[in-house]
């Protein structure tokens, strides 16, 4: 279909494909030619590592042996043109799928892959050039923007179908709500269920479990609850959305109080559920109850514990202080541990100030994000070892590695509003500093004292002061109270997790506002009210 509109793209390129089979022997190469999954996966080499040469090579190769149809290497070509930095042959490359007989099946297709690739914007330059768009092409493109954290995007492409004369469907909504969920937007997530329920959208497990996980992470566990209560039971993946929602809010009795309903009503556990009864555990120091479940996982139910399962547990351990047994766990691992286990590993290290057992974490982790030096960095600075964390700090500038900014983001009014660290780019900057300033000083009356030994950096105590009073959640909380009227919940959502600093001080502005402040940072849920928090300063 697409051969004859190739042939003014594909001779700038042919004379490349003689210089490609000098990278393969000739069989290889007639292997290559013989097999399309074989040439993606050679051309996904080259995506990889940005070979324009090589990949401009298979171009011609691909149009010459018929494969010019094939969603999955179209998608793949246009991606690794753009990671050469040649976004006209991929322009073109776009266009030639739609310059002859129009085909919607195998325009969603491209546009499946591209979103597989993260090649979101031209999935969107490739839906908007698409003469026809059934509900597939529109779900790809929901589905596609959420799975690449794009949420607003996603919500955005939403009402714009809603708009059409195209009516979402079951996998729409389930997209959408996980947009919701990862947002953390209560007003969105209300409207979007009362959209659900208007359209008679019938609930199945997939949408049960989706609701539940979205009212969990919008911070109403308790509507997440009347709808598991409501819901059909007969599905694993309902339960597990309701223990993992439990145990992201700190509840781990409920979330044990609804693993023994599950044994009751014999619906059997999943390798899931074991990892949300785990993470509860995990979350409000519960060591023995963890082993217990750990060890039921196998004894009674026949799961064989996965990699995820023995990061919870080093977690837990790390968490409680025991660093030794974490390390042991890490040790007996039937499987190779991964970057998250040894993360977690450092993390604890950090806080119980063990810089050898850290130094052994970092040694492991064959690719160290921007957090871990951080956290290196940062345990070498509680301790007062200011030339080890300058080293960290020095290498991390030589490698072109920064630190990633404080995040946190406000619903109000079906709007998202969003801070960083020091943000003043707010059009109501003017207004919430000076709520933000008062609450300062009224703390202080109250006897707070900020913590400026959170503050991991050789500078005075005035500007170790000043760098914790405008924290990103501490921003989002005073525009909140800003915009809201007394009394009136305030949910605020975090990148990172959130200080110790902040956490100390939200509490008592819940009891001097006498607010419910909830704040979900990126481990759990906050509840602050009357001066205390629902995780019971274990996090």
């Amino acid at each position: 279909m697409l051969r004859n509109g190739v042939k003014k793209l594909t001779l700038e390129t042919s004379s490349a494909a003689i210089g490609f089979t000098s990278l393969l022997s000739a069989p290889d190469f007639l292997h290559y030619s013989r097999d399309h999954r074989s040439v993606y996966k050679v051309l996904e080499a080259c995506r990889l590592s940005s070979d324009y040469k090589a990949a401009s090579a298979i171009h011609a190769r691909i149009f010459k042996l018929g494969y010019g149809t094939y969603p999955s290497l179209v998608a793949s070509l246009v991606s690794t043109y753009l990671q050469c930095d040649r976004h006209l042959l991929a322009r073109k490359l776009l266009d030639q799928v739609f310059r002859l007989d129009f085909n919607v099946v195998i325009v969603n297709l491209v546009i499946e892959h591209l979103m597989g690739l993260g090649e979101y914007d031209f999935a969107k330059k490739c839906f908007h050039k698409t003469p026809v768009r059934d509900v597939i092409t529109w779900n790809l493109m929901i589905g596609g923007y959420v799975r690449n954290a794009r949420f607003e995007e996603a919500l955005s492409f939403f009402r714009e179908m809603l708009d059409s004369n195209v009516e979402p469907d079951k996998f729409t909504f389930a997209s959408v709500m996980t947009g919701c969920a990862r947002l953390g937007a209560i007003n969105h997530a209300l409207w979007v269920h009362r959209l659900m329920t208007e359209k008679e959208i019938e609930l199945n497990p997939i949408l049960s479990s989706a609701l539940i996980d979205m009212y969990s992470k919008c911070g109403r566990i308790q509507t997440a609850k009347e709808v598991f209560n409501s819901a059909d039971h007969s599905d694993v993946s309902v339960w597990n959305a309701m223990i993992n929602g439990l145990a992201a809010h700190g509840l781990p009795f409920d979330a044990i109080a609804v693993f023994s309903k599950m044994e009751v009503e014999t619906i059997f556990p999943d390798s899931i559920t074991f990892i949300g009864i785990l993470t509860a555990c995990s979350h409000s120091g519960l060591v023995e109850e963890g082993r217990k479940y750990f060890n039921l996982m196998s004894s009674r139910y026949s799961i064989e514990p996965q990699i995820e399962h023995y990061g919870v547990m080093v977690d837990l351990f790390g968490r409680a202080g025991l660093l030794e047994e974490a390390y042991a766990v890490i040790e007996a691992m039937p499987v190779e541990p991964d970057v998250v286990i040894w993360r977690a590993l450092l993390s604890a290290c950090r806080i119980y100030q063990k810089p050898k057992l850290g130094e052994v974490a970092i040694a492991n982790m064959s690719r160290l994000r921007s957090g871990d030096y951080v956290l290196l960095s940062n345990m070498y600075c509680s301790m007062k070892r200011w030339e080890s964390a300058e080293g960290v700090r020095e290498l991390m500038k030589k490698k072109g590695i920064r630190k990633i900014r404080g995040r946190s983001w406000i619903e109000l009014g079906g709007v998202i509003h969003r801070f960083k660290a020091g943000d003043r780019s707010h059009p109501e900057t003017e207004g919430l500093y000076k709520v933000l300033d008062g609450l300062i000083r009224r703390t202080k009356l109250e006897g707070f004292l900020p913590q400026t030994d959170l503050v991991l950096m050789d500078i005075s105590e005035e500007e170790k002061e000043g760098n914790l009073n405008h924290h990103s959640e501490k921003l989002a909380l005073a525009y909140g109270i800003l915009k809201t009227s007394p009394g009136r919940e305030i949910m605020i959502s975090k990148n990172l997790r959130i200080c110790h600093d902040c956490h100390n001080w939200i509490k008592l502005v819940s009891k001097l506002l006498i607010r419910v402040i909830i704040v979900r940072d990126r481990i759990r849920f906050h509840q602050f009210e009357g001066g205390s928090c629902s995780c019971e300063d274990y996090w």
